[in-house]
């Protein structure tokens, strides 16, 4: 169920929902089981080829699950406007567990809502949760998909020509720093001499600025992009127009560049709701800190494009088996920033868990770029 938020179509919801429980109670008196309310709130169009389309595909899994309601609502700004989205569903579809997905609606907005709430879930898609410090009914999810991006980078090592890669960014936050900072690595387990070029547009969906920033590093030489954005339509669009090759992120653009599309890193957020789900159906609460990869089946590859060599195709491969199995280190020293400073000494290894991952602040040496 989409709802557009008209306060008319709220007082019609209303008014019928109080017909049909004063006239609608099943034979010999018998209740019917009220469903698990279930809100979803997207900052975009949840058609977008990318992070929303992502969690979008999967709220219609849940919506086909027994005893489950799933309300949604897209378009939904990272400002006071996710508030009353998240109220509308708590007071007048019932919601009990919500998830405001975008990286702006946790603070203050979700937690403001959890503290007047402190009886219902909150979950937010992201890494910005933390013990003893934000309420208890709130909490995060998100998936190592740096994982992937690594993946992508392999490809792309291999495919370019020119050993120039390039990366449009919105922001310059951990999360996508570690994107970038992973697919630079597989890379250069490719080529050692390849480079990323790094542009920050400085916000989630702008795609005037995607375009130019595609195109501006078309003309530098550029011959492979990949991005982190929220919807890497226009990217993976101006990459193929352009004869370039590309590597999707979010959902699957494969159809967007049909010559040009490598591979992509894709969520698999069915996964991730279906839990959670079946925790509150079983009288349980979500975890506070949910995090999974490949080997928990939280991330997923896109299926290879046809410019894929075969040598690539064996690295690719090799080193998803080898993530499958847990067996697989992305983040481990000696490993310079591109300022020249140490970040992971010598002997030191962070496995995808490690908190210091969660607050990456650096790009490291081979990313051309800054992060202010």
């Amino acid at each position: 169920m989409l709802r557009n938020g008209s306060i008319g179509r709220r007082r019609l919801l209303q008014g019928t929902g109080a017909a049909l429980a004063a006239g609608a109670l099943p034979l010999h008196g018998v209740r019917a089981q009220k469903p698990l309310v279930i809100g979803f709130i997207y900052v975009g169009p949840r058609d977008d080829y990318g992070y929303n389309q992502a969690h979008a595909e999967a709220a219609a899994v849940i919506k086909k699950m027994a005893g489950v309601k799933v309300v949604e609502e897209e378009k939904v700004p990272e400002t006071v406007a996710v508030e009353k989205s998240m109220e509308s569903m708590i007071n007048l579809d019932g919601a009990t567990l919500l998830f405001p997905t975008s990286f702006g609606y946790f603070d203050p907005h979700m937690l403001r809502m959890a503290q007047k709430y402190p009886k219902l879930q909150f979950r937010h898609c992201g890494g910005l949760w933390t013990r003893d410090k934000h309420p208890a009914n709130t909490g995060s999810y998100f998936g190592y998909i740096d994982e992937c991006q690594y993946l992508n980078g392999v490809v792309a090592g291999h495919v370019s020509k020119t050993g120039k890669l390039g990366f449009i960014a919105a922001k310059p936050i951990p999360q996508v720093l570690r994107n970038i900072n992973a697919f630079t690595l597989g890379a250069r387990s490719a080529n050692p001499k390849i480079t990323t070029q790094v542009i920050f547009t400085g916000d989630w969906a702008l795609p005037v600025k995607e375009a130019e920033a595609t195109n501006s590093m078309v003309a530098q030489g550029v011959d492979v992009v990949t991005c982190h954005v929220d919807s890497p339509k226009v990217v993976v669009e101006t990459a193929e127009r352009a004869g370039i090759y590309a590597c999707g992120y979010h959902a699957n653009q494969a159809k967007l560049a049909p010559k040009g599309y490598l591979t992509g890193a894709e969520w698999n957020w069915e996964k991730v709701y279906t839990d959670f789900v079946a925790a509150m159906k079983a009288g349980s609460v979500p975890g506070n800190f949910v995090r999974g990869g490949l080997k928990e089946g939280f991330v997923k590859t896109s299926a290879f494009g046809p410019a894929v060599t075969e040598k690539a195709r064996a690295q690719h491969e090799a080193v998803k088996t080898q993530m499958l199995g847990g067996n697989y280190v992305i983040f481990k020293g000696p490993l310079k920033d591109n300022k020249g400073n140490t970040v992971i000494t010598a002997g030191t290894e962070y496995i995808q868990t490690e908190p210091t991952l969660e607050a990456m602040s650096y790009l490291i040496d081979g990313v051309l770029g800054a992060t202010s």
